[in-house]
């Protein structure tokens, strides 16, 4: 696990040690679990992948796609120059009036917030002395 709590995919040459340890009836597959740090149902899912012919390459981490899209963020962009004070509810139906797109108050919320914060930070980068 990484510090996010979020998987870190093990290498495909990590995944076929494993594999052939277990295949060529080096260690069972507790023993080989331990011995390269890995889960249990990790080694079983190898072994049921290479079973079935299929990649041991890690996949694409799961996860949902983003709520809103570089299009969406920018009309929201381009909405908060525009009306700095509208509510977020206005904003909501703005988007949904714009370009199709439902998204919950509390995502525009952390969408404007993290916007704001990112160019806080671009602003200090740039105007901060490099002779500091």
């Amino acid at each position: 696990m990484c510090h996010h709590g979020v998987m870190d995919a093990y290498s495909e040459d990590l995944r076929r040690k494993i594999v052939e340890a277990v295949q060529e009836r080096r260690m069972n597959q507790s023993e080989a679990a331990h011995a390269f740090g890995v889960s249990l149902s990790s080694v079983k899912r190898y072994l049921k992948a290479v079973r079935e012919r299929r990649s041991l390459s890690p996949g694409k981490a799961p996860g949902k796609r983003p709520t809103l899209d570089e299009k969406a963020k920018k009309l929201l962009e381009a909405d908060v120059e525009e009306r700095p004070f509208a509510k977020l509810k206005q904003r909501q139906e703005y988007l949904h009036k714009a370009a199709g797109i439902s998204v919950s108050e509390s995502t525009l919320s952390r969408v404007i917030y993290d916007d704001r914060r990112r160019r806080q930070r671009m602003h200090r980068r740039r105007t901060s002395c490099p002779c500091e």
